[in-house]
């Protein structure tokens, strides 16, 4: 593992809990960071803190990250216990049901828009104004392929992957004068407890556009966030970094 110098920055990162959230918070610890692990799962978020708390200084708060007031509350809470906020990674997802657009239930488009989207711009807003002041900050977005591309029987999580690219290039160009670095990655899928959202012909859709012929492993998603968030990263902000396999067309 190449060593990134994440020594005395403060990072956030949602979804932590598990799967691709926890590799990232992880990998952000082992280079040097102090990391609030935020997840809306409080007694998988407990168990999860309890495991990793020996591998460096580790925060969490169990967050309801569609709703601004809990996401506010938590980022100001999070700022006090770490002595601020350098990064955030915005991670939390979900997949949402696997059928034609014409038949997505209403509800189910409204929660995977409201949880993949709404959340990540609840999260910046609350976050920036701190970078702002103090100069300094690194935000990485996760986004996906399918915002890229559009999966078919995946619209709503398509429509708000790609929403998500936009939002990261238009706080990028508002931050671009500062010390701040916003990004997002498009990763294709990795196996974690997403897939359990997932039917497994689509899965077997999504295999089947990968050139690499596999999916991507968080450890591979873990590694590339951390340059993304690191000092080192003075001058790319509002980029899509493809995780794709050579899945991606632009």
């Amino acid at each position: 593992m190449n060593t990134i110098d994440l020594n005395n920055r403060r990072a956030i990162v949602t979804g932590a809990a598990q799967g691709i959230g926890l590799s990232i918070a992880r990998r952000l610890l082992d280079s040097g960071a102090a990391v609030s692990l935020w997840d809306r799962d409080a007694a998988l978020l407990d168990a999860t803190h309890a495991a990793h708390a020996s591998a460096g200084k580790l925060h969490r708060a169990c967050v309801e990250l569609t709703e601004p007031d809990s996401v506010a509350q938590a980022a100001d809470d999070t700022a006090s216990a770490l002595g601020g906020i350098d990064i955030l990674v915005n991670n939390a997802g979900i997949a949402g049901p696997t059928v034609p657009s014409w038949e997505y239930p209403i509800e189910d488009w409204r929660r995977v828009i409201d949880v993949d989207l709404n959340a990540v711009y609840y999260c910046c807003r609350a976050v920036v104004p701190m970078m702002l002041r103090q100069d300094y900050g690194r935000i990485v977005n996760v986004a996906s392929i399918a915002g890229k591309e559009g999966n078919p029987n995946a619209a709503a999580y398509s429509a708000a992957k790609a929403g998500v690219i936009a939002l990261t290039k238009s706080i990028a160009k508002e931050t671009a004068d500062k010390n701040i670095a916003v990004n997002c990655i498009t990763p294709a899928a990795a196996k974690t407890r997403i897939f359990d959202q997932i039917s497994q012909q689509h899965i077997d859709y999504m295999l089947a556009k990968i050139p690499r012929g596999r999916f991507v492993k968080v450890e591979e998603i873990a590694a590339m966030v951390a340059w993304l968030v690191s000092e080192e990263n003075s001058f790319t902000t509002g980029a899509a970094f493809d995780l794709s396999g050579g899945r991606a067309t632009y």
